[in-house]
Formats: C-alpha cells, structure tokens, sequence
C-alpha cells in the first residue's frame, strides 16, 4: 500500500465523518439548551435560600427528634429541599440521626449526595470539552473539499464548505461557552446545598444541650 492510498483512505474516512459530526453537533447544541433551562429552575429554587429560614427549620426538627417524633422532623425539614436528590438526603438524615452507629450512616449519606452532584456536574463538564472539539472537527472536515473547489474553480462549493466550516465553529464554541458557565454556577450551588445538609446533619444529631 502506497502513501497515496494511506492519503486516500484517510480522506475518505474524514469525510464520511462529516455529517455524523454535524448531527452530535446539533445534539450537543440541544443538550446544552436543556440544561440551561434545568440551571434557570434550579436557580430560581435556590434564589429562596435563607439561612434563618434554614436555621429555624433544623431547630423545629431536632425539637421533634427529642420528643422522638420522627415524621414531624421531616416535615420541618421539607421546605429545605431544593432538589430531588437533597430531598432524600434529608429523609434519610432524619430517619438515621440519634440511631446507634448514626453518624457513620448520615456521613455516607452526605458523601452520596456529594457523589450524585459531581455525576450531574459531568453531563456539562463533557459538554465543555465536546462543544469545541466538534467544533474543530466540523470545521477541518470542510476545508479539505473546499480546497478542492477552489482548485478547479468551483466557488460554490468553496462558499459552502466555508459556510458549513464556520458555522459548525460558531456552535462549537457556544456549546463549550454555555456549559462552562454553568459548571462553575453549578459546582458553587452544589456546594451551598451540600454545606446546608452538613449543617442540618451536625444539629439534629447533636445530643448536647441547645
């Protein structure tokens, strides 16, 4: 096998990955959109977020642990949920504080939680990465007809291809802007909601005085 036909193979492989990279473009491009609008409601959610409101409710629950009223505790506790995932941390805190070998049980718990919040940052943080490298991929693959047409004098083809190349870079690149500003936004609230279930965990499994 000549260098020629490793030159040609390697062509044709390029260019039939064009249009599946123009698809995963879309895609990727359609993913991004979902988790912005999931990011504006989770934001709205925790935009109510005051730490009296949150103080007031750990205490109420951890009045109705001592008196040993369990389903109380987690009513107190419901209004401090901002997510599904905090709201089954917090029923499982409830039901595990003041048990023997407790501790141990809302420490795994926390560090569930923390594990599902790092699984949901992923989805973005690939994203960040995908967006430009589909980007750069949907741009390179063009070039090389469009070099093409220009050689024979086609500037239709050249225009297209040019066409196609630049706006696939476009979406790319918005693709990884987007993501990336949500990750960071993200990785901050998850972080507020972890530190609120570490708070909540240490009062109401605290059996000292106050």
């Amino acid at each position: 096998m000549s260098s020629h036909d490793i030159d040609t193979a390697i062509f044709h492989v390029a260019s039939a990955l064009q249009v599946p990279v123009l698809v995963i473009a879309l895609l990727a491009l359609a993913a991004v959109l979902y988790e912005l609008g999931g990011y504006a409601v989770e934001l709205r959610r925790r935009s109510q977020r005051r730490f009296d409101d949150l103080s007031e409710r750990t205490e109420r629950a951890r009045v109705a642990l001592e008196s040993g009223d369990r389903e109380q505790a987690d009513v107190s506790l419901r209004g401090v949920a901002r997510s599904a995932p905090m709201a089954r941390t917090l029923s499982f805190i409830v039901a595990n504080a003041r048990t023997p070998r407790g501790e141990h049980q809302l420490n795994k718990a926390l560090a569930d939680f923390d594990f599902e919040s790092q699984r949901r940052l992923g989805r973005t943080r690939l994203l960040v990465r995908a967006g430009p490298a589909l980007g750069l991929m949907g741009t390179l693959i063009p070039l090389s007809p469009a070099l093409t047409g220009l050689a024979n004098g086609n500037t239709g083809q050249l225009s297209h291809d040019l066409r196609v190349a630049f706006s696939v870079t476009v979406v790319g690149l918005l693709i990884g802007a987007v993501a990336f500003g949500i990750s960071l936004s993200r990785d901050r609230l998850y972080g507020q909601d972890l530190s609120d279930l570490e708070y909540v965990a240490a009062m109401i499994n605290d059996r000292g005085e106050g």
